[in-house]
Parts: structure tokens; sequence; C-alpha cells
């Protein structure tokens, strides 16, 4: 990683408001805000044992205490008060009061209590104080409570509560999300008369808004009709912005307008909110622009503008809109940071952030947030820590957003264990934590331990939600476990959490774990699908080797009027060229060409993977040369393709232009290039490419890489050379290297090497059936046939069933599939009849003589013969044979390799049936013509 600059973080100077004259009176030194020289002036009145200062004199002190929130020089007023008896004298409370205020704006509500239990007599503002200081502190419940305990003594005391009582109480509901409370209050106010007060009714319309209750309080809102003043709209028009009525918002300002209303910074804010909601810029600029033209712009109005843009993508304006700000505050520095990181323009917030830092503002933990961002998705780890240096200096680190943001922050950096220990130091966790820490484990491939992250919040009492479960499912998909699966869809669907999104990748899990029925039960279940449940139900039966259905199911969602987007196409695409229909596959590419779709990227990757599928080389090629910008996927598509087709000097033409137009290979070009090396014999040139791989592009081979080599070595007859290869590897062999070199072992009949990798094999991969099919034919080849039939017994102790050869060849629009000694198709005794006499020419024309050698059975030699002339490519090439005119190629496709008398079989028809017949087995091409293969003979 390039070396990253340190965020600059500096000490902000302080500033001091200037002092105000020496010869001015106590009120103009409060207005001044002179606090230290208003309170020595108060306390010089009372010197010497001279009268006590008014009450109205204490006032304004503590007016300007409250303003400032000096709870000590607050304390000191309140001393000096009882020590000069002003408060005793306070027979109308008017002192008292006032401290109730200043406690309550200074956040001390047990000071505030202590004063008010010991007032002698209280009066409707003393309560109206206590209910103001309570909420200030944030204690609306409180509030609500001073209000009940203010009602129960009204009968003694006298004191009913005002319009100020019942707008405070209503503001504390609306707080505390109590709408009962708020009815019964508004129940009272229309019992009193006082609904009809403006100041009651707009705290009624704020208390339904904020309680969810918006029909309500629009209704209050149309009662007041004649009784609105601009606090009545900005609270309708903020009502609606707080539930999401956007569009109603934008109405009733309008309706403000005409009905002559002037907007204030409030409304300002609000609307412009909505426009930012809605990313309508065009409103919000005609907002601005008659904020330019009354001339009215304050700092919060600027902010609002800021935010507008900034969610509108307009970055330069929102800079601009930054820069017109007279006394920019936090809110505008933190606002403008935010508006880089929401455009993903990360490397300029960093810069801003310099230069917020250069104005004199530290950050604060807005700022720590979207620096935080900003550093993570640049993946710069190293800012990263310090960011979180500071966060501890300056005890940020212990709040909840700053611990969840520095968490993601490391995950985007990729370092999973940094953000493991936040977690673990982090002493209060909410849902956004787990499911943090679980997305965290489960991208990060280490899926048990999401699974037990999952675990430990359920016992903290976390519930499941979508966004956490779309991490277990992750960790399902890694796990491959089935039963887990299950599990958490049982869960989900007791709970109700399965939205469409989910049921998708649950289908695609399903897919994934092999357990086709449940993904389709899930899929015929759902009665609205969109182009991704489908995709994912075509893919599930393409993963499963179900291409038939996969291909039918897509022509069940063009026929439902679904568009295929580019990710259903490359998912069709690939399962047809598994079908190797040729046909089908230049339907779909017509169908691109048709809806001008864009033939780039994986799509045009897919052609080329689909033609060469399909056998079509010239068409792959046509479509790769059309392309002028091509990426490596493309590139590393054509080299396979070239490969599996035998032309491993063409591959390597085509990786070496490749290499020409700047394009660096990746770790599957290098597999692609070494699998067309190996398939064409190549093997000085498969060494010189491995070695380039890790000498030049620093890039570490896989066990892919590995057994391609080994299988060049072992196929070319130096089975031994391939052994020391393996055990000279850095790393430990898996199974596809030990299957690699026992293939070539069969080959070349070397048991003893066949034995050892027959080991291995079975080690490594007990549960794997094709293992134990190829360690039977080599034991079948040696005539070892009680071992034959040992392993035949163990794959049937453990359920494991050997897939059955089949065949396939497209006639017209249909593909036909043959399996062994197959009588199903309604021509079979016409294609049986034909098979014979290809046999008899062969036989007649072309000395052919079965090599019975393939057939690794424990039977006569007869039924040897018999067995051969069953096979389903046989079968296939006759049925091709009936079926078209004289000089047609056939192509025909087969699930496992060709034997090495089909493959003699099929040269010879080529030449004296005068066709051109193209074969992909397993692992390859095979093009027949004139009695010679493409691959030499080396397969």
């Amino acid at each position: 990683m390039a070396t990253t600059a340190a965020l600059p973080f500096h000490p902000t100077p302080r500033r001091k408001l200037p002092p105000a004259s020496a010869g001015a009176s106590l009120r103009q030194l409060c207005k001044d805000g002179d606090l230290r020289e208003a309170l020595r002036q108060l306390a010089a009145r009372s010197a010497r044992g001279r009268a006590p200062p008014p009450t109205d004199h204490y006032g304004w002190v503590l007016d300007l205490v409250a303003v400032r929130r000096a709870v000590s020089e607050g304390r000191q007023l309140h001393a000096h008060a009882v020590s000069t008896g002003a408060l005793g004298d306070d027979d109308a409370g008017f002192l008292a009061t006032k401290l109730l205020f200043m406690y309550g704006k200074c956040g001390r509500l047990p000071d505030a209590h202590r004063l008010f239990d010991g007032m002698p007599a209280r009066t409707v503002f003393s309560w109206n104080a206590l209910i103001g200081a309570c909420l200030s502190s944030g204690g609306a419940g409180e509030a609500v409570g001073v209000y009940r305990a203010m009602r129960a003594s009204e009968p003694v005391a006298g004191a009913a509560p005002d319009g100020c009582t019942l707008a405070s109480v209503l503001k504390a509901c609306g707080a505390e999300g109590d709408g009962r409370c708020g009815s019964e209050v508004h129940g009272l106010a229309v019992k009193s008369g006082l609904d009809r007060s403006t100041l009651v009714a707009n705290a009624l319309v704020g208390m339904y808004a904020k309680c969810g209750l918006l029909d309500s309080a629009l209704r209050v809102f149309e009662w007041m009709r004649d009784g609105r003043d601009v606090a009545s709209w900005n609270s309708a028009i903020s009502g609606c912005v707080q539930n999401g009525m956007f569009l109603e918002a934008l109405d009733l300002f309008r309706r403000m307008q005409s009905d002559g209303f002037s907007m204030n910074s409030y409304t300002t804010v609000g609307v412009l909110q909505v426009c930012a909601e809605l990313a309508q810029l065009n409103h919000g600029r005609e907002l601005h622009a008659a904020l330019l033209k009354c001339g009215t712009e304050f700092n919060i109005q600027c902010n609002a503008l800021l935010v507008m843009y900034a969610r509108c993508g307009w970055v330069d304006s929102a800079l601009r809109v930054f820069r017109e700000i007279g006394d920019k505050d936090y809110i505008s520095w933190n606002s403008m940071l935010s508006c880089y990181v929401q455009n993903r323009l990360y490397a300029e917030a960093i810069d801003f952030f310099g230069e917020m830092v250069q104005n004199g503002f530290n950050p604060d933990h807005a700022c720590i947030v979207s620096l935080l961002s900003a550093v993570g998705h640049l993946g710069r780890l190293i800012n990263g820590r310090e960011v979180h240096a500071y966060a501890v200096k300056q005890r940020l680190d212990s709040d909840l957003q700053i611990a969840n943001t520095l968490m993601d922050m490391y995950i985007k950096c990729y370092s999973v264990e940094c953000s493991a220990r936040v977690f673990d130091r982090m002493r209060i966790k909410d849902h956004v934590s787990w499911t943090t820490i679980i997305a965290c484990y489960a991208q990060s491939s280490r899926y048990s331990e999401a699974i037990g992250k999952f675990r430990t919040a359920q016992k903290e009492g976390i519930k499941l939600d979508p966004m956490m479960m779309g991490s277990i499912l992750e960790a399902c998909s890694g796990l491959k476990s089935i039963s887990l699966l299950k599990q958490v869809h049982s869960y989900a669907i007791r709970n109700g959490l399965l939205d469409l999104i989910l049921k998708n990748r649950i289908i695609d899990i399903y897919g994934e774990c092999g357990e086709v029925c449940y993904a389709l039960n899930i899929f015929e279940m759902l009665d609205k699908k969109d182009i991704v449940t489908w995709t994912s139900m075509v893919n599930c039966f393409a993963e499963n080797g179900l291409l038939h259905e996969a291909v039918a199911l897509f022509g069940k969602m063009l026929n439902a009027g679904i568009q295929p987007d580019s990710v259903a196409l490359v998912g069709i695409l690939g399962a047809i060229a598994g079908l190797s229909s040729l046909t089908k596959g230049k339907e779909i590419h017509g169908f691109l060409i048709r809806g001008k779709f864009p033939v780039e990227g994986a799509v045009v990757s897919s052609l080329v993977d689909m033609y060469s599928g399909c056998g079509s080389m010239n068409y792959a090629l046509k479509v790769f040369d059309e392309v002028k910008c091509k990426d490596v996927v493309l590139w590393t598509a054509m080299i396979n393709a070239t490969g599996m087709h035998g032309h491993g000097k063409q591959a390597i033409y085509i990786f070496k232009r490749m290499l020409e137009t700047g394009v660096s290979p990746d770790h599957v070009s290098f597999l692609a290039l070494l699998y067309a090396c190996s398939h064409s014999k190549l093997v000085d040139e498969g060494k010189f490419y491995l070695d380039m791989m890790v000498s030049k592009y620093k890039l570490q081979p896989w066990q892919e890489h590995y057994a391609c080599v080994v299988d060049l070595l072992g196929r070319s007859g130096q089975t031994e050379e391939a052994y020391k290869f393996i055990k000279s590897m850095p790393l430990e062999p898996k199974s596809v290297v030990w299957c690699a070199l026992l293939g070539a072992c069969r080959i070349h009949k070397n048991h003893e090497l066949a034995m050892i990798a027959t080991d291995k094999l079975l080690e490594l991969e007990p549960d794997n059936p094709g293992n134990y099919v190829l360690v039977s034919n080599v034991f079948a080849e040696m005539g070892k046939w009680n071992n034959v039939k040992e392993i035949r017994t163990k794959m049937t102790e453990q359920g494991l069933r050997k897939d059955p050869a089949c065949s396939w060849i497209e006639i017209g629009n249909t593909v036909h599939t043959f399996t062994a000694r197959d009588h199903s198709h309604r021509d079979s005794q016409a294609i049986h009849l034909k098979l014979a006499e290809i046999t008899e020419k062969l036989r007649r024309e072309g000395q052919y003589v079965e090599d019975t050698s393939f057939v690794l059975h424990d039977v006569s030699e007869e039924e040897k013969i018999d067995l051969l002339h069953r096979h389903s490519e046989r079968l296939a090439i006759s049925f091709g044979l009936i079926s078209t005119a004289s000089g047609t190629p056939l192509r025909i496709a087969k699930n496992l390799r060709v034997c090495g008398d089909c493959h003699e079989f099929t040269k010879l028809v080529s030449k004296l049936f005068e066709r051109e017949i193209v074969v992909r087995d397993a692992n390859r091409f095979h093009h027949f013509s004139g009695g010679t293969c493409s691959c030499g003979d080396f397969w």
C-alpha cells in the first residue's frame, strides 16, 4: 500500500468575548454577556449592610447564567440570595422561579427539585419552571410526572395549568411518544378552552406528529384555520417530514405561501429537508434563489442548503454554499465533510478534513464518523489507526456509533482482528454492533466464527433481522451446511423475516448445497417473482447439472414477461454451453443484439465460452475479435477456449497478445494457459509459464496450477518426474493433484505409483464417488478384481453412486440424450440398426477391431464387445447420421471421458462417412475429420 500522509490533529484556539465597558449598568452588563462583572457588581450592592438587591436584578444575572449554563455561578447566586434574605422575602416566588429555570437550563434537575420542594407556596409559574427544567435536562417522563403532581395538588394550591403548562407537557408527551397522555392533555385543553390558544394548538400538532399520529396532527392543524401563525405551518410541515410524508409537506408549503405567510428559518430548513429526501433539486434551487433574493440567509439555512445539494449529488454547489458562509460552525464543516463522503469523494474528504483542522476546528463525534467512513473506503489502514488513536485520546471511542464505524472501517481495510478487538472492548453493544461483527467474519470466510457470534447474540437477546440473516446465510453458503441452512430458514419463517431478497438468496444457497427440490419449492410458492428470483432458480438448475430444466425455465421467464438482465443472460449462456446447444446459443445471441444489450464484460466472455463450449471456435473468435476493449476475463476465456479444443500453441499466441496490450494475467489466466499446454503436450512451455507466474508476476500457484503440470508431465509419459514434482511442491498436495497423477499412471501402466496416488486420494476425499470410480478402473486394468469388488462395496455402503455415462446431440432445435445400452429413444430400433450397419462397414472397409481392454468389467470377451457397441456416444453418432443430411457436421457432448476404442471408432466414421464430428468429453474437445482427431491421440 502506498504511504499515506498522517492526518493533522491540532488543538483548537478558544475565542474570547470583548470586555464590556466598566461603567455599564447591571442590566447592560447582562445584555453584553459580561457575567463576571455582573456578579461583581451585584455582590457590591449588598456589601456593608446595605439592603439586598431587587429580585429583578437577580433575575437579569440568572438569565445570563442560564444562557451560559454556568452552574457554579448559579449556585453562588442562589447562596447569595439566601444570605441576603432576598429569597425569604420572595413572596410572589419570582426569584425562586428564576432559580428553577436556571437549574433546569444547566441540567441540574436534582437541585431544581430540592429548591421546588422547599418552596412554601407554589404558583403556576414555579410548576411551569420545574416542568421546563425536566424537559431541559432530557427528563420528558419526569416532566409528565410533575404535571400529574400539579393536577393532583390543584384543588389545594389553586395553581391550575395554563397554556404554557399544557404546551410544555405536550412537548414532553411528544418526546416520550406517549400519544395516550397527549390525548388526555388535549381533552383538558378543550375543556378549559386553552385549545384555542395558538401556542397550545401548535404544541398539539407537534405532539401528535412525534407520536406517529399524523392524521390527528393534521386534523388539529385544519381546525385552527384563522388561528394559525408561521409556527403552526412549521409544525405541520415538520410533522409530515418526521413521518416520511414528503409530498404532503411540499403541498403544505405551497398552501402556506398562497395563504400569504412568509417562511422563516424553520420553514426553510424543513422544506430543504424534503427536497433532499426526494432529490428535488429544482425545488431546492428555487428556494435558494428566494433566500438570495430576500437576503435572509442564516447559518442554519445555509447548512440545510448544503445538505440538500449534497443529497442531490451537486458537490460543487454545496461547496459554493459552504464557502459563502461567513461564520462557519461545526455543523457547516461536518455537513461539507459528509457531502464528500456521501458522494464517494473519499480522497477529497480527507483533504477537506485537513482544511478543517487548519481553521481551528477539532474533530468531534460527527466528524470522526465521516472521516472513518472515508478512510475505510480508501483502505487506508494507517490513517484509520490514527483516527482510532485520536478517538481513544479524546474518549470518543466509547461512543456506540463511533465504535460501530471503527469496526466497519477495519473490515473495509481487511483487518478482521482489529475489528474484533474493537467489538470485544465495547461495553455496550447494539444490534448494529452484532450485525457488523457477524458480517465481518462471514465476509472474511470465517464462517464458523460468524455462526458462533450469532449464537452469542441470540443469548444476549438480539433478534435476527433481514440484514443479520443475510450474513448468516453467507456463512451457511460458505460451510455448505444444509442442516444449518434449514434451521435458519425455519427460524426466519417463524419470525416473519423473509422478504423477497432473502428468499432469492435462500434459493441460491439451496442450489449451492445441491438441494434443488427445496429451492424449487420456495420458487413455486412465491406469488411475486422478480428477475433475481428467476435467475436464481435458472442458476440453481444449471449448477446442479439440470441443464434442460434451466433452459426450459428461462423460456418460461420470457413468456411471463420478465425482461432478463445481464446476470440472467450470463447464467443461461453457461447452461447452454453445458448442453452444447449451438442453436439455442445463437437464439440468445440474437436476443442480445435485438435487445441492444451492451456486449461487454461478463456477457461477452460468456458468449465466447458458450460458442467454444458448443464446438464452434469460428463464432467464438468472431465475438472475441469484435470487442475493442478486452479485459483479462475475456482474454482468459479465449485462452481457455483454444486450450479446450487442443490448440495449445494458439493459446500461447493469444496469451502473448494479451501481454502486448498491457493486460496483466491473473491466477485464472495462467490456469487456462497451463491447461492448454497440458492438452497439447507442451511440456517445456508449461514449466516455463509456471515459472513466469511465480517469478515475474509474483502469483502464488493454486493446487489446480500444480495439478496441470502434474497432468502435463504424467500424460506425456514422465510419471516419475510428475511424482518428484509433487514432492517438491511448497504446499501440501490436495486431491486434485493426486487425481492427475493417478490418471496418468493409469494411461502409462505405472501401477506402483498408482497405488501411492490411490491411497492419498481416498484418504483426502473419502466421500467423492469420482475418486472411487477412478481407483476401481485402475484396479480393473491391473486385473485385481477382488479390489474392484471391495471398492464398489465401499461405494454402496457409503451411499455413493457413479454418474452414468451420458451423451447428447442437438438436431434442429431439440437436444436428444442417450445413455449406455439405451433403448428409450422413440427411434431406438432405427438407431441400433444403423449402429450395426456402421460397425460392419468399419470392420469391412476400415479394418476396425474392438479393443476390449477399455471395458473394465470381469466378463467374457463377447460381452465386452457388446458393451463397447452400446456406448452412449456411438448411439448419438448413429442418430446423427440418420437424422441429418449428408455432409452435415455432427456435434456431440459426453459427461465422461471418451474411451480409446470409441475414439478410434469415431475417427473411422469421420473418414468412411465423410462427416466432421465434434465431440466434447469431460476433459476437452475432439474434432474428427478424415480419419484423424485434433487431439493427435493425446487426451
